[in-house]
């Protein structure tokens, strides 16, 4: 498994945003169309009716959001070894985003958890949404985009590949 831009992709399957588990909310992008995921959002969006995918809510990585994250990590260690019960970290959960789906059937709201601790870089960012305007161009285009996004998670070994590295797979995918 593995984040790319805002895809986290496991073996042959491919999220905007976090994989959801359990009851959690997500989509999941397949080559039938977009999947709701989760308790209170389900269905699918075929590609054929599907004008346009966009991602909204999404945590950009800055220095703000960085030093929060280690200043959390060092209040629950220090908190930790001085109270060996505590349960750890702040209250904060997961960004979650706005995915919007527009189709045939109107505009369609769903939501997914961010993956990236510290936020997504704003290229990151900027390179998944032509990704995913690219989807929405053609059944050939999607289901070669897709192809290529899932063969190289089911080859992946060793997690998320640096920025550079996830910065030229989005380039390469989004054609």
């Amino acid at each position: 498994m593995a984040m790319v831009g805002l895809f986290w992709i496991v073996e042959g399957d491919v999220y905007v945003g976090a994989k959801p588990s359990g009851l959690a909310p997500g989509v999941r992008l397949s080559t039938e169309g977009v999947v709701a995921l989760g308790d209170r959002q389900s269905g699918l969006y075929p590609w054929e009716d599907v004008h346009a995918v966009t991602v909204t809510g999404v945590p950009v990585k800055s220095l703000k959001r960085q030093v929060g994250v280690v200043k959390d990590l060092a209040v629950s260690t220090v908190m930790n070894l001085a109270l060996p019960v505590y349960s750890g970290g702040t209250d904060e959960s997961p960004a979650m985003m706005t995915v919007r789906v527009a189709s045939s059937g109107g505009e369609h709201e769903l939501t997914a958890y961010g993956a990236a601790a510290v936020g997504y870089s704003p290229a990151e960012v900027d390179l998944s949404h032509a990704l995913l305007s690219r989807l929405t161009t053609g059944a050939a285009t999607m289901a070669t985009t897709l192809a290529a996004m899932s063969e190289w998670g089911r080859a992946r070994e060793g997690g998320t590949p640096r920025q550079a590295e996830r910065e030229r797979l989005l380039r390469e995918w989004a054609g």
